[in-house]
């Protein structure tokens, strides 16, 4: 599944009878994202907890209909469906976040915790995805997120919250790398493709990577 389809999904939980992306090409979706590294109290690492909030244009649209009371209000159980079909869909899209032990990709387990929050005209995913099999010891863990179409924007903030560890052990440090700004030429030919293309992104670092080391 492409982000498209990932976010046709979404678009369809929401009870929309179409989903039409606005004016434009490449991105079509923008997500602000933070992490935390949850580690066990072994010194394992167990799990990434995500935080993703869409922009303000996608939020509106998504959320549409959500309001059960009429109170203009969004609240989690009126957003309920639209966070189940989140923990469905993103499977078939890797949960967009690739992460690496000591150098080795890692398989994800069954996300949990899930549950979205509508704030200041932007809708919030929050969800915790398990490592399914994590080795005892930690040295480095490299994370990266990102959709490779670059249908998705992801940017992991720049805060100093922006990616952090819980209950790691003494010593452990954290990086981020975020990736450099599109040329403008770039980024000019991207906002002209077909709204229906997938680009080639091969040649274009999009993804944003954050690294933490351990002793």
């Amino acid at each position: 599944m492409s982000g498209r389809a990932f976010l046709s999904a979404l678009a369809g939980a929401a009870l929309l009878l179409l989903w039409t992306v606005p004016a434009g090409a490449h991105p079509h979706v923008w997500v602000k994202a933070k992490a935390e590294i949850l580690f066990a109290p072994d010194g394992s690492l167990k799990a990434i907890r995500h935080h993703w909030s869409f922009d303000e244009a996608y939020s509106a649209y998504i959320t549409q209909g959500l309001d059960k009371n009429g109170d203009g209000k969004l609240t989690p159980d009126e957003m309920a469906d639209l966070a189940k079909v989140n923990m469905e869909s993103l499977p078939e899209v890797e949960f967009f976040t690739i992460a690496k032990i000591n150098g080795r990709k890692q398989e994800f387990g069954t996300p949990s915790d899930a549950g979205l929050v509508f704030a200041d005209k932007v809708l919030t995913l929050t969800y915790t995805l398990p490592l399914k099999h994590p080795p005892p010891k930690v040295r480095s863990f490299g994370i990266e997120i990102g959709d490779p179409t670059y249908f998705v924007s992801f940017e992991i903030v720049d805060a100093p919250d922006a990616v952090v560890t819980r209950d790691a052990p003494a010593g452990c440090i954290v990086r981020v790398n975020r990736p450099p700004k599109l040329d403008d030429g770039v980024a000019q030919k991207l906002a002209m493709e077909d709204i229906t293309a997938t680009p080639d992104m091969s040649s274009y670092e999009v993804t944003t990577r954050a690294l933490v080391a351990c002793p």
